[in-house]
């Protein structure tokens, strides 16, 4: 069985995008580090590349970067850092997310800190436990509002009333698509609170949460005759906020008869799971939730009269609202909670019927709503097109896929993009999801269908029109995203360093930048034979040797960054490798210092725990801090990985055939 050096779990609310983009920011990360990792995946379509118990058991650590349950309980006493999904979404973030999960200290609990900062970071806050519960509801309930919403919007293609068997426009199959599509969107409440509730008391919390969803859309019975609760009666339904409310108490009610059982024998665990648990957690969820149904009533209805009288402030103060919301985060928490009040909403104008003032309204604030979620991916699209020269191939490919992502209603595609340059990027994706979702509630567009993006506009009412609002929205925003990468890059274009004369021979300016990564190692900067007491004496021969060479002009600032780094997360490797590098402005070109100890410099924190042999230190100026350093660092990092190349390198003895072994990897 393989052994890794880390191991992870990555998990979404809607286990599309995020889920997989911060899977694989840690393998770019982990790879740069020189160590192997294996990640877990909680998407949609379930768990995937699992992790083994033995696996579990032979990591060094534990990153978990998740919004849902992902039961983070399997890692307990392991290294560990646990954090939402999107603080890994990049690879330096990644990067550092594996650092302080290989510096933390083993323990009990499900997280745990790398130093006495970190501890209070470590530490799940309460409010992300709360919505990482909730999120395992939402999860598990997009699936069932999808498929219903859009089988019940299939079924219009027949006519609006073609399931209505006393109508002009009746069809059977029609009908029939009708029935299936609301079965499975009346079990959106249910699932939501059962799933809540499931990543809270695990599986005995299922069956209370089920009932609370129940009651949640059913309400308390009340004959109306007699005025008094009655089983046969009638109630009113509190809807998804219901659910969210059962969840919990159902999840938090388990927790407390595992409490009260605790006491019980052992070999009455059987009982327990199959009788006591179901029974009481059922009974005590059911009698609260029926209790709260008025005031739950109350609370929803004025929820859905606000965002009706917001509407009644014209389209351009709801549209906003719907855009923001959509477009701050590209899928993550303020953009769910925009969707799922919309699938709510969709929800109640489904049930309510055809040409009534809650369909007209739920279907409009829904087609807002994809209109919101479809731009900022298409954004990126037009600006790669227009303005190709200003973004790299890499982003450039990215904004062509963006194209079918966004096309299918899935934000997440535009997050790279945002991250690189938070500001004015989100703005601009705000202002244009803003512009296309006011533009589709002016144009009256009415989508009976929570998702699919484009599939879905067979059923969308005045569909041409909602093409047009959401081309409006991604071409404003990408003529600015243009705008802003054009000034950027002639920015950087001014801040680089002059070319080379215009009348040097040409062989000359082909050959220069290979000359320049052949001297990033240079012979006299390769130091074979040396005996250090600890890792400062090795840093500090390195920062005195750098300024020896012309390479910086100061050493103790030079000792200062190499330290400085040292303290984020150690630079020691494995196999008796280490990788310090100093960015700062005392150094005046990049280069790398290499020292070997052929006893070992001990008091280095390593991967293996063996000492140092070998340090091939990165020099940076602090100008190249993102650019040369990040290059340098992943070939080291890369290279690292390569068995022959650690053999030579730490096998020889010869200067020369050490620079020569690195700079080939270098180029």
């Amino acid at each position: 069985m393989a052994k890794f050096d880390i191991i992870a779990a990555t998990g979404c609310p809607t286990g599309i995008a995020h889920t997989f983009m911060a899977k694989e920011a840690l393998e770019k990360a982990a790879a740069e580090r020189g160590l192997t990792i294996k990640v877990e995946t909680h998407g949609q379509v379930g768990v995937e590349n699992e992790l083994t118990k033995s696996e579990i058991a032979g990591a060094k650590a534990v990153v978990v970067a998740a919004d849902k349950d992902v039961q983070a309980e399997r890692f307990a006493g392991k290294r560990m850092v646990s954090v939402g999904v999107s603080k890994a979404l990049s690879v330096e973030a990644a990067g550092k997310l594996i650092d302080r999960a290989l510096a933390a200290k083993g323990d009990d609990s499900v997280a745990a800190a790398a130093d006495v900062e970190d501890e209070v970071e470590e530490k799940e806050s309460i409010g992300h436990i709360i919505y990482k519960h909730l999120m395992n509801g939402v999860s598990h309930m997009l699936v069932f509002v999808v498929a219903g919403g859009v089988l019940t919007a299939v079924s219009f293609l027949w006519g609006i009333t073609s399931f209505d068997s006393t109508a002009s426009d009746y069809n059977s199959f029609a009908a029939m698509l009708k029935i299936i599509g609301g079965i499975a969107m009346n079990l959106m409440v249910p699932v939501l609170s059962a799933y809540i509730a499931e990543s809270i008391g695990k599986r005995p919390a299922l069956v209370p949460g089920f009932v609370a969803g129940m009651i949640a859309i059913q309400g308390l019975p009340v004959n109306a005759e007699t005025g008094m609760i009655d089983a046969g009666g009638a109630g009113v339904g509190f809807g998804f906020l219901g659910g969210i409310v059962g969840g919990f108490l159902a999840g938090y009610v388990i927790l407390l008869l595992e409490k009260v059982f605790s006491k019980l024998p052992k070999n009455l665990d059987g009982l327990k799971a199959i009788f006591l648990y179901p029974l009481f957690s059922t009974a005590i969820v059911g009698l609260v939730m029926l209790g709260i149904s008025g005031p739950m009533a109350a609370i929803n209805t004025a929820m859905m009269d606000f965002l009706k009288g917001l509407s009644a402030s014209g389209a351009i103060v709801l549209g906003l609202a719907i855009g923001c919301m959509c477009a701050v985060d590209m899928g993550g928490p303020v953009n769910k909670a925009a969707y799922v009040t919309g699938t709510a909403m969709l929800t109640e104008a489904l049930a309510a019927g055809v040409g009534t003032d809650t369909y007209n309204f739920g279907t409009n604030f829904m087609a807002a709503v994809s209109a919101a979620c479809i731009v900022p991916p298409l954004i990126t699209t037009f600006a790669v097109v227009v303005g190709k020269k200003y973004f790299s191939q890499e982003d450039h490919d990215a904004g062509i896929v963006n194209l079918i992502l966004g096309c299918t209603h899935i934000t997440e595609g535009a997050i790279p993009f945002m991250t690189k340059n938070i500001w004015p990027v989100m703005p601009i994706m705000m202002l244009g999801s803003s512009i296309a979702s006011i533009l589709t509630i002016m144009f009256n567009v009415h989508d009976p269908a929570p998702h699919g993006g484009f599939l879905v506009l067979p059923v969308v009412e005045n569909g041409p029109l909602w093409v047009l609002a959401i081309l409006i929205g991604a071409v404003v925003g990408g003529i600015l995203f243009v705008a802003f990468k054009k000034y950027d890059f002639e920015k950087n274009q001014k801040a680089a360093p002059a070319a080379k004369p215009v009348e040097a021979p040409k062989a000359a300016a082909v050959e220069a930048p290979k000359s320049e990564a052949a001297d990033f190692v240079k012979v006299e900067n390769v130091f074979v034979a040396e005996d250090f007491a600890s890792r400062d004496e090795a840093l500090s021969f390195v920062s005195n040797q750098a300024v020896k060479a012309g390479i910086a002009n100061d050493a103790d600032a030079v000792m200062n960054a190499f330290l400085a780094r040292e303290a984020e997360g150690t630079t020691g490797m494995m196999e008796g490798f280490a990788i310090p590098h100093a960015k700062s402005d005392a150094i005046t070109e990049a280069a790398v210092i290499v020292v070997k100890d052929e006893s070992g410099v001990t008091g280095w924190d390593t991967m293996d725990g063996a000492p140092v042999n070998v340090a091939i230190a990165l020099l940076i100026p602090g100008a190249q801090a993102g650019t040369t350093h990040l290059k340098i660092l992943s070939k080291v990092a890369e290279a690292l990985m390569d068995e022959d190349f650690r053999a030579t390198v730490k096998g020889s003895t010869d200067a020369a055939e050490i620079a020569k072994t690195i700079n080939a990897r270098l180029v």
